[in-house]
């Protein structure tokens, strides 16, 4: 049940992000907008969410997991509701700033959780059992969006107010706490910036994140233009929005599998190479795909989202081990180095829904080529770094 509640928790953000996405058309037409002013929405959610990641670790270093959970879900809930009875675009774009503000709370404690109540091999098991279950979440939301979309598209706030709702009950039922009172750091603006200040002169911490951030990219650019990248280019419906999320959480469930039954059997940097060599050749491949449609003008829905979904084996194997290295360069102040974490990866998908996905969205090739970019990118850091000594762990105090 706990390890439940930890992934339901984790799962909140992409349910706030993916639900709404075959509604995106419908809104535009009930706001009198267009489908860029909405999509801007999620620019508007995911900003204040990358920007509060930064707070809430340490936030709940300070006063404890269980109240930080508490005082994020519970607003969350109030701007859901907010944003089911938004009049116009510009209310909506308030509301889910709101819900920005507040819903990276359950995700970024549940990291930290993790770590705090597991160790070792245990912690790489379990931190892919949440993912594992965390993954189911972008394949049914969007799904069952479509679903509530023929109630109405306010039903899908709603449904994210009770969902937000019934996780911070299952939260303060069930979960520990893990932050006892000996163990708070005092909570200032001055030393937040501090340790965050103390994180960036590590460099082997920076690189760990930046992998994580530009690896989930990698995919979630593809969430992010699915209205048009499935609608637009492979002429699916809104309710048709599963032959994207299904294949690809399928991929995603099946890396966290390898990840957790590897834990023990095979080093961490042996998983992460193979892992790395897998994306590379997938993006790769990806690419030539696209190329060949585009050149040919025969193309098949299933052989543009195929790629993606193998992408994800390897993106979702890697995962884990990215995220308790970085959490072990500092060991007493988790939640904040769950913060960093939160806050890059979210910082990547803020700037691929604000800049590039809307420049790229034209093209399955301009897609395709950025995520070969962003993996490229990625494998490149993480290659440069380990040939440099560096240190283990840092301490913050």
């Amino acid at each position: 049940m706990l390890v439940l509640v930890l992934a339901t928790l984790a799962a909140l953000a992409p349910f706030a992000i993916d639900t709404y996405l075959p509604a995106f058309h419908v809104m535009a037409a009930e706001f009198g907008t267009d489908g860029v002013a909405i999509q801007q929405s999620l620019t508007f959610y995911l900003l204040p969410y990358a920007i509060m990641t930064l707070c809430h670790g340490a936030i709940s270093d300070a006063i404890g997991r269980i109240k930080t959970i508490k005082w994020g879900l519970g607003i969350f809930v109030v701007a859901s509701v907010g944003c089911a009875f938004a009049p116009n675009v510009q209310t909506l774009w308030l509301f889910r700033a709101l819900q920005g503000v507040s819903g990276g709370a359950g995700n970024t404690v549940a990291r930290a959780m993790v770590r705090d109540l597991f160790s070792g091999p245990q912690a790489q098991r379990v931190m892919a059992t949440v993912q594992l279950l965390f993954g189911i979440a972008p394949a049914v939301a969007p799904i069952l969006g479509g679903l509530l979309l023929g109630i109405h598209w306010q039903a899908i706030f709603v449904f994210l107010a009770l969902y937000a709702a019934i996780a911070l009950g299952a939260a303060v039922r069930y979960l520990p706490e893990t932050m006892t009172p000996d163990k708070r750091v005092p909570l200032s603006f001055a030393g937040i910036a501090r340790s965050y200040g103390i994180m960036l002169q590590h460099r082997t911490f920076v690189v760990l994140i930046t992998c994580l951030g530009l690896n989930f990219a990698a995919f979630f650019i593809y969430v992010l233009a699915s209205p048009v990248f499935l609608v637009e280019h492979l002429h699916l419906s809104s309710q048709q929005f599963g032959f994207l999320f299904i294949p690809t959480v399928t991929g995603m469930m099946l890396g966290s599998w390898i990840s957790r039954h590897s834990a023990g059997k095979l080093s961490p940097s042996r998983l992460l190479r193979w892992a790395f060599v897998w994306m590379v050749l997938v993006a790769c491949s990806n690419v030539g795909i696209q190329y060949w449609a585009m050149h040919t003008m025969q193309s098949a829905w299933w052989l543009a989202i195929l790629p993606i979904a193998l992408f994800n084996i390897g993106m979702a194997a890697a995962m884990p081990v990215l995220s308790i290295a970085a959490l072990d360069c500092f060991p007493a102040v988790r939640g904040a180095a769950a913060s960093a974490q939160a806050f890059m990866q979210m910082l990547c998908s803020t700037l691929s829904s604000a800049v590039i996905v809307p420049l790229m969205w034209d093209s399955p090739l301009k897609l395709a080529l950025t995520m070969l970019v962003m993996t490229l990118m990625s494998a490149v850091l993480l290659f440069f770094a380990r040939r440099q000594p560096m240190p283990a762990r840092m301490e913050i105090g």
